[in-house]
């Protein structure tokens, strides 16, 4: 079985994708859609850089070792496992982790190719059940939008520090580590609500959670 690491061992597919945490946090968006795309839609997303095709045998492993990343994330979920390293969960110099801003910003980019899956599910579930979704909790796309602009400061602390005043600077600063603290349980709400989405729309689950031969 190739696993999402091997991939980065093998320099003819490790030029065709982007950094790893980048890839880790787009296959974690993807696995969390409420409406998971088919891999021949999705894979082309993230294979972003130039470089000769590799032959169909490597192509087939590279596609593999992109399926057990997705299915290590479904696994995850299921388990309610932490869903990404608890070492990404911390500050340098007083920032997030690169490592972690990388994580999310493969996330945002992934999130952003699939909106329409969002946006399909979103319909649907407004059609089918409106008054049932997430009845009692906090309204969806507060909680989304909330999910999204976590996600976006700390992907890219520096550019949120740049649109702000001075004394949003400064407070933003201060409560760096605390925003750093809060990305498992925004991550757990984004994951719930794919979940609620996902109701309306026809079980995927069982079709990308089956071990690699």
């Amino acid at each position: 079985m190739t696993t999402l690491d091997d991939l980065y061992l093998e320099p003819t597919l490790q030029v065709l994708l982007p950094e790893k945490a980048y890839t880790q946090g787009f296959t974690f968006a993807v696995a969390t859609s409420p409406e998971i795309p088919m891999p021949e839609t999705w894979m082309p997303w993230l294979m972003t850089k130039s470089g000769d095709l590799p032959s169909t045998s490597l192509l087939d492993t590279l596609a593999e070792g992109l399926m057990d990343g997705l299915r290590t994330h479904l696994n995850a979920m299921r388990l309610n496992a932490a869903l990404l390293p608890q070492r990404y969960l911390t500050l340098s110099a007083g920032m997030p982790n690169p490592t972690l801003s990388l994580w999310l910003t493969g996330l945002l980019a992934a999130h952003a190719k699939l909106e329409p899956c969002w946006q399909r599910a979103w319909t649907l579930a407004k059609q089918s059940s409106a008054d049932d979704l997430a009845q009692d909790k906090e309204d969806p796309s507060k909680r989304l939008t909330r999910c999204l602009k976590l996600f976006t400061t700390l992907a890219d602390a520096q550019m949120a520090l740049s649109m702000r005043n001075q004394e949003q600077r400064l407070l933003l600063k201060e409560n760096m580590s605390k925003l750093v603290a809060q990305i498992p349980a925004i991550l757990e709400d984004y994951v719930e609500l794919a979940g609620e989405l996902a109701g309306v729309l026809p079980n995927q689950f069982e079709n990308f959670t089956q071990p690699s031969q």
